[in-house]
């Protein structure tokens, strides 16, 4: 029942004038959040350093092409 309770209180949020197309991406933006939280806690997580090294390396070998 979670699921449907989420859905209800975003509705209830929503302004009635809303479309489905602005619905469906508030309920995208909720189920990204939930899989970002659960990474949290099942500790899949890096650094921001080693974002930053990541995407340095990501540049340097486009950039070698």
């Amino acid at each position: 029942m979670e699921a449907k309770e989420t859905v209800r209180a975003l509705l209830d949020r929503l302004p009635d004038n809303c479309s489905l197309d602005e619905v469906l991406y508030h309920l995208y933006v909720l189920h990204e959040v939930a899989k970002g939280r659960a990474d949290v806690e099942a500790g899949r997580t890096i650094t921001h350093a080693e974002v930053a090294e990541q995407l340095r390396r990501k540049w340097q070998r486009s950039a070698e092409r």
